[in-house]
């Protein structure tokens, strides 16, 4: 049941926290290729933060449960590859984008984000280990993103988004938080407002909460095996 998966994890996030002696993170749900209904059910358990990775998916979603009574208390955070053709979209339809990696993303969402809306909340993401694989800025980059976006009045710089390369190596895994952690210490040196350092998912959110994660993203945990992409892109 949603809610029962809803309270195991919120409890495993509040004992993490409290082993590491810190304040227990937000938790995004991530719902890509969740249905809507699968969304809502989760919603109506009490979770309000949603996480999507394409923009016509996510679009879809949204048309379905802003029609319901807790459509306008949900958040939703892009957290897949923006492309920048789809800049417009995203700044429209996100309450957060934590997947900006390069100056003409942050250029074009600020340019896009309706006038009538707050700032569009923004996340630089990092790409730790240099992987081919994955999206992201170098971590020598992340000063100028950081800049570069905080001078937009349409974006809001809240911080970090980082997902470490893959290791059954517990120690290894610690390692590449300690190192985000760093450059959000050094991002909030220099931008006071930062406060949003968004790391770990279901198999490293201990860790990732020892090194001061204050957001985490969880899908499987909560809505079980991922299912295909669905076709609206």
């Amino acid at each position: 049941m949603p809610a029962d998966a809803l309270h195991d994890l919120l409890q495993r996030l509040d004992n993490a926290a409290r082993d590491a002696g810190r304040t227990a993170p937000r938790l995004l749900a991530v719902s890509k290729t969740q249905p809507a209904e699968a969304v809502l059910a989760l919603a109506q358990a009490g979770q309000r933060a949603f996480g999507e990775n394409y923009v016509q998916e996510a679009a879809a979603k949204r048309a379905v449960l802003d029609a319901t009574p807790l459509g306008p208390s949900l958040e939703w955070h892009l957290i897949g590859h923006l492309q920048s053709n789809k800049a417009k979209d995203a700044a429209a339809g996100f309450d957060w984008v934590q997947s900006v990696d390069r100056p003409a993303l942050v250029a074009a969402l600020a340019r896009h984000r309706p006038a009538d809306r707050s700032p569009l909340n923004v996340l630089v993401q990092v790409n730790l280990d240099d992987e081919a694989s994955k999206s992201g800025c170098r971590p020598d980059e992340v000063a100028m993103l950081a800049a570069r976006i905080a001078a937009e009045p349409r974006l809001a710089l809240r911080g970090l988004m980082v997902i470490p390369a893959p290791t059954p190596d517990v120690e290894r895994r610690r390692d590449a938080f300690r190192r985000a952690r760093a450059l959000f210490d050094a991002m909030r040196d220099a931008h006071p407002q930062v406060d949003t350092l968004s790391m770990g998912m279901s198999d490293d959110l201990e860790q990732a909460i020892a090194e001061g994660a204050t957001l985490v993203r969880v899908g499987t945990a909560l809505f079980g095996a991922r299912r295909p992409r669905p076709a609206t892109g």
